[in-house]
């Protein structure tokens, strides 16, 4: 049956892993039944929209006028070399936001992302072509980087730049995947309870952990605007989240950090009792009748509980024993 409550289950876990290069999976849980979506949902859409990245906005090339036209001695035309130059992932070294860097190419050679890299940029996908050239070309072009968040097309740029520069549609977002998954689990025989699991892959600019910050900050931030009518203080609601996890983390000790002899913790071992808080919850009986725990091991364990403050049936607080109990489901989950 369920219990009637007055407040939603808060989650009391996060895990972070990082898989590879530039990737991400990131797991956040217990949630209750339909929690889950309502938070997966908003975030994934600013770590796309929100997450800052770098892209040129304008280019310059020495000999050509418009973005159709074409380069002598160059295999590429404008149109092409724009399309390359665009998958190239650049990132502004520093705290500049805007960065203006001209280049000069000469020789046979095919010019790589990796030969755009100077002390004012870093390429974060060298191995992207750019284009060819022939050995009687030199090939000289400015760009414009900037710093920003979204997609911004070049008809909606509003700077002006001075002639011979062919704005571009900028493609700022450092964010290439943001996918989630939301797993059932089993939280004190209740099967109804969710797990987000996100899944993020950048193009290097940015770290996926690093974006992932960054939405949760956006998503603070943007709800902050109900403060100015409704007495929420963010602040404090995360910090009573925090305080009731930090009330928790004493219970949540491995068994096996507490010296107990081989017959006291092979029992617990195969009755699959693992933290000190499942002991703390049981009652006098419950202990004994552990399997193949006997009088030794129990008083054993009687006294290790009385010596850390938790005599045998201690009563908790009841909204910690429940916080406790579903925090360990969990994590045994």
């Amino acid at each position: 049956m369920k219990k009637i409550t007055t407040t939603p289950f808060l989650p009391s876990d996060v895990q972070v892993e990082s898989i590879g290069k530039n990737r991400a999976k990131i797991s956040a849980y217990p949630f209750e039944n339909g929690y889950a979506i309502t938070l997966a949902h908003p975030l994934r859409r600013l770590l796309l929209s929100s997450s800052v990245g770098y892209a040129p906005i304008a280019l310059k090339v020495e000999g050509a006028s418009h973005e159709f036209d074409s380069i002598r001695g160059m295999v590429e035309d404008i149109a092409i070399f724009i399309i390359n130059l665009k998958n190239i992932r650049f990132k502004i070294i520093g705290e500049d936001e805007r960065v203006e860097i001209s280049y000069s190419f000469n020789g046979s050679k095919e010019i790589k992302g990796g030969d755009l890299s100077n002390d004012i940029v870093e390429i974060v996908t060298p191995e992207l072509a750019l284009a060819t050239i022939n050995s009687d070309v030199e090939l000289r072009f400015t760009l414009i980087l900037q710093k920003g968040i979204g997609y911004v097309p070049s008809e909606e740029i509003s700077d002006e730049f001075e002639d011979g520069f062919i704005k571009l549609d900028a493609f700022f977002s450092p964010v290439k995947k943001a996918v989630y998954s939301i797993e059932n689990m089993l939280v004190e025989d209740d099967p109804n309870f969710e797990k987000i699991v996100f899944d993020i892959t950048t193009d290097g600019q940015v770290d996926p952990i690093d974006a992932f910050e960054e939405a949760i900050s956006v998503m603070y931030k943007q709800l902050a605007v109900f403060n100015k009518v409704f007495d929420v203080n963010m602040e404090a609601v995360v910090e009573e989240s925090e305080e009731e996890n930090d009330d928790l983390k004493e219970f949540l000790v491995s068994i096996s950090d507490f010296s107990l002899g081989a017959r006291s913790y092979n029992a617990l071992e195969k009755a699959n009792i693992k933290y000190f808080g499942e002991l703390v919850l049981m009652n006098e009986d419950e202990i004994k009748n552990i399997k193949n725990l006997g009088k030794k091991s129990f008083d054993e364990i009687a006294n290790k509980l009385d010596e850390l403050g938790y005599p045998i049936s201690s009563e908790l607080d009841e909204k910690i024993a429940s916080a406790l109990s579903k925090q360990i489901e969990a994590l045994k989950a």
